[in-house]
Parts: C-alpha cells; structure tokens; sequence
C-alpha cells in the first residue's frame, strides 16, 4: 500500500447571511445562491475550486439553525473548517453552533471575517466579539488564524486560501489510491428519472465503473459516475464530490460508504447494515396533551433531518407536533391516505404533488402546505400547533372577605356584614362562597356598602356590608371569594 497526498476537504460554516454561500460563488467563479429560497442555503452541496494548482474541495454547509444536523456531518467529513462571521454582526447563536459542530469532530478551523466593504463593518468589535466567545485569534493571545475578506471586491481571498494550504500541509493528509473508494454519502434525493440518487464525498480510495456502492442498507450498482459539474467521469479519487443513482432505497445522509463487487455481496452487506426502523413512528399519547400530526415529504433526505430539528422547537405544555410519516419525494396517494387515517396535515418542503393526490386531497379535505424556507414551515406548524391548544379555564382571585354576619335573604339576594380579608371586591364581581373549605355556592355582588354609604369597591381592612345575589345562604365564617374566569 502506497499513501500519497491527497486534496483537504473543507466546511464553510456560520450563522445565516454571514456570507457563506457569497465566499464559494467568488471562489468557484459560479453563482449558487440564485436557486435558494430566500437566499439560504439548504442542502449540503460539494464543489472543487483550486488555489495555486492545488485542489479543495468544500462543502457549503447551511448555517440556519434549522440544520445542524447538516453541519455536524459537513465538519464529521471534513479536514479543516472555516467558521465564517459576519463582520456588521460579530458572534451571533449559529455561529456558536457551528462552532460547537467544528470542535465535536476534533479538526481544526480558520475564521473568515466576512462583509468586510459593508458601511457598518467593524473588524475590530467582531475579533472582540470572537474573544469573548473563547475564539483566540492570532496575535490576539490564541493561534487560529484569520482572515478579513469581502466576497464582492475578492479581498482577502487569496490570503484566506493561503491559509486553507497551510492548514493542509500541516495535517499532511494521504490517501491510497490503489484501493477501493470509502466514504461519506453526504446528501441523498429521489430523483425523478434516475430514482434514489446520492452525493457521495471520496475520503480514501479511487471509485471506479465497477462494482456496488453501499451505503448503510441500501446499494447502488456503479453505472455511471458524475463529478459536481454534473459531467460523467470513469473514475473519481479522494476528496472527490460524485453523484451515484439507481440506490435500492434512499441511503441516509451521513453514514458511510464501501464498495462491493458483486450484488449478492453488495445485498447481503447492507442487510447486515439494516436496522430495524419502522418508516411510521409510534409515539405514545400523553394524557391531556392534544397532537398535531404531520405527514412531511421533502426533496432531500437531509431536510427530513433538518425540519425535524426545528419542529422539536414548536412545543406547548398542552399540545405537541407528531410526525406520523416522513419520506422524500413529490407528495402521492399513500400520503394523502394516511393523512386521512390520522386527520394530520401534509408538508411539502421543495416538493410537488401528484395529480392523483391533489385530487384525493380535496376530496377528503386535506391540507397539503408547500414550503421552501424551514422557518416558514416552522412558523406555521407554530399556528397549527396553538390552533388546536385545549382551552384552560381558570379562576383568578380578586378579592377575599369573611362573612360576619347575616342580615336578610330572600329567593336569590342575601345581605351580609363582613370583614375584608385581601385585594379588592369590586360590584359586579362574581363571587365564590367556601365553607370550611368547601365551595357551597356561587353568585355575584349586587352592591356595597362602608360606613352605610354605597361604595364601588372594598380593598381595605375594615368591615362592610354587601347584597349577594346567590342561591345559597352565608353563615358566619363563611369565604366570600371574588373572582374572575380567565382562559390560557
């Protein structure tokens, strides 16, 4: 065995609109930002870019929160990161994230200090910003080296690239070409013509048109191989990004992959893999908590991951989100159906819906909401999910008096001279009385009265009278509790 070197692969990661997305397309000359919902990179994509003749291979990682899932897969394949921050905006909460993401797989990361040109740029505030989060730069009493640049003008690119070649240099990473490819599958989707189809990233080995990729339970034969510009290649080395098609299921995204020879081998390997994980998920029900069951569909394998992540978030004590099914791919009949079965509503994040299914759906009544941004989904399953929260009935306390004595009653009205206990008894007020803690009635106040003149309310101590207007007599040491229904 024969190691030689091999190019790194890097992770650009950070918060939302630091600049992620803006760094890749100067350097790869190529814009990927214009298909993006909204402008956020949603799916982990791979791309090849070269510096001084050298090659790097970087994988766009979302910097939403949604998908950290996503990220901590980016940096786990990975051989050094870049951690970007937004020099108008310093540390914000993703970039911890990320950060946390870089540091759980133990490889090491360059920051890149991003917008730069912007009016508002502070470089100085994000170093300090970066300081307090622990983040030591050099020169500033750490040793992870920086770079300050602008993905519009292109400065302080070159310089940051210098430092990704350094970086490599240092980890002096190898591969053995002679071998057969193993690696990471780093997204996967159903392809409408070519069916279950992958991105696969090369670590160690040389994937070549021969034999089975497999990838967790599932397995592909190696038809054709295409490289990240969507051309096909006879062969693909280490750190190289590829599409495989034509997988027995969606491989999921993450987990790594070999090669077989045969199918017998590849068949008999991914069961080996195969965990025993039902598509439905059965979740128990809480008492007195409600459900809001979900039927999620996405283009991708990874959304699923990441639409989960958020969802988690969408909570109340009285009402919950279940996701009774998730799956990629356009939404069709059998969704529709169990939508029906369990009264759930349908999420459709980047995909379409089938005619069949579009027509059961208005049928049986069922909602299908399209998504493209995650947070928007998210916002609204937050409606769906406070739409359906039992409502709470509660008594407040106002006001509370003991009953002194009796004066009159009649059929429904009784007099009374009490003593106030605390807060305030307005008229009007619906009261409670109690007996020896016990409720015996319920009524209101028909008026009050201190020092035999008619007053609106009583909130000091001292005695009153009052006309209640309840079907039960007070007896002396009787509660007169005001109180006022309130819903939550």
């Amino acid at each position: 065995m024969e190691r030689t070197q091999r190019s790194p692969v890097i992770a650009v990661m950070g918060h939302i609109d630091h600049g992620k997305s803006s760094l890749l397309d100067y350097i790869r000359k190529e814009n990927v930002v214009a298909g993006e919902a909204g402008g956020i990179t949603q799916h982990v994509s791979a791309y090849i870019a070269e510096h001084d003749g050298r090659k790097v291979t970087f994988l766009d990682t979302p910097g939403h929160e949604a998908f950290k899932a996503l990220r901590t897969r980016g940096a786990a394949a990975a051989d050094i990161a870049i951690l970007v921050v937004a020099a108008d905006e310093g540390v914000m909460p993703q970039t911890l994230d990320a950060l946390a993401a870089i540091q759980e797989s133990h490889i090491p990361f360059i920051v890149a200090i991003t917008k730069i040109d912007k009016n508002n740029a502070d470089i100085e505030h994000t170093k300090n910003s970066l300081l307090e989060k622990g983040i030591y730069l050099e020169g500033l009493g750490g040793e992870i080296a920086y770079a300050a640049i602008s993905s519009k003008t292109g400065e302080g690119i070159p310089e940051l690239l210098d430092l990704v070649l350094l970086a490599t240099d240092l980890l002096e990473l190898s591969a053995d070409v002679s071998t057969s490819a193993t690696g990471f599958v780093l997204e996967s989707t159903q392809d409408p013509k070519r069916g279950a189809s992958a991105t696969l990233v090369v670590r160690d080995g040389t994937l070549t048109l021969d034999g089975f990729v497999v990838a967790g339970d599932a397995f592909a034969p190696i038809r054709f191989i295409e490289n990240f510009l969507g051309k096909r290649v006879e062969e693909a080395g280490p750190a190289s990004p590829v599409r495989i098609s034509g997988f027995s299921k969606l491989p999921a995204a993450g987990s790594l992959f070999s090669i077989a020879k045969t199918k017998k081998e590849a068949e008999a390997l991914a069961a080996k893999n195969a965990t025993a994980t039902p598509l439905i998920a059965q979740t128990a029900a809480v008492d007195g908590v409600v459900e809001l069951p979900l039927i999620v569909k996405t283009d991708v394998a990874g959304s699923i991951d990441a639409i989960e992540h958020e969802l988690k978030k969408v909570t109340h004590e009285r009402a919950r989100v279940r996701i009774v099914f998730s799956g990629v791919g356009s939404v069709g009949e059998a969704d529709i159906k169990t939508a029906h079965a369990t009264g759930g509503t349908v999420i459709a994040f980047n995909v379409g819906t089938d005619a069949i299914a579009r027509e059961l759906s208005e049928r049986d009544a069922i909602s299908i909401l399209p998504f493209s941004i995650i947070y928007e989904l998210s916002e609204k399953v937050g409606e769906l999910l406070a739409a359906i929260v039992p409502q709470i009935t509660i008594d407040k306390e106002l006001g509370r008096a003991v009953v002194v004595k009796p004066f009159s009653s009649s059929a429904k009205k009784q007099v009374l001279g009490a003593r106030h206990v605390s807060g305030v008894l307005t008229v009007g007020d619906r009261v409670k009385i109690v007996r020896n803690g016990e409720e015996i009635a319920r009524g209101s106040i028909g008026n009050l009265q201190q020092a035999r003149a008619d007053v609106k309310e009583i909130k000091t101590e001292g005695t009153f009278g009052t006309e209640i207007e309840a079907k039960v007599d007070a007896a002396p040491n009787d509660e007169i509790i005001a109180f006022l229904v309130t819903t939550s």
